[in-house]
């Protein structure tokens, strides 16, 4: 069993395409507290490709604690895509997944469940409540527990 590590130590990965949404999230989050280092990703590849260490970025840390918030309609590789690929790769799969999505299809819900997220949180189209569930998530990401993937 992987160790966990201390929340300080969790960088949190956002994989969204809007650049708006992303910019949203960061700074609510920063907001409630959440000083984790924050990195974006505009879509499953970009994102895979840092998971897996083939674009050689610096701020790729082997055997480190990730935490991914993950939005479903992205371009070149949906969230679902993503979502399937990291779950099935033996590395990876202890990723805790948050779907950030303003999905909220029951069948997709349920898919997603199954290739195992472990939090789905449909985004509200109101500002308002968007902010809310934003700074509601960033409370809970305060007490969460964050297992360190393997290095690769």
């Amino acid at each position: 069993m992987q160790p966990f590590a201390k929340f300080d130590d969790v960088t949190v990965l956002i994989a969204e395409d809007d650049d708006g949404h992303a910019d949203l999230i960061q700074e609510l989050l920063k907001d409630v507290g959440v000083k984790n280092p924050i990195l974006r990703f505009r879509d499953g590849r970009e994102l895979l490709d840092f998971l897996e260490n083939k674009n050689g970025r610096q701020d790729f840390k082997p055997g480190g604690a990730y935490l991914l918030l993950l939005d479903i309609r992205m371009p070149r590789m949906d969230g679902v895509q993503a979502l399937r690929a990291i779950k099935e790769n033996e590395k990876l799969k202890t990723l805790p997944i948050i779907m950030l999505t303003t999905t909220d299809d029951p069948r997709e819900v349920q898919k997603c469940y199954q290739l195992g997220c472990n939090c789905y949180i449909t985004k509200p189209v109101d500002f308002v409540q968007f902010s809310t569930v934003l700074r509601n998530l960033g409370l809970f990401l305060l007490i969460v527990k964050v297992p360190e993937i393997a290095a690769t």
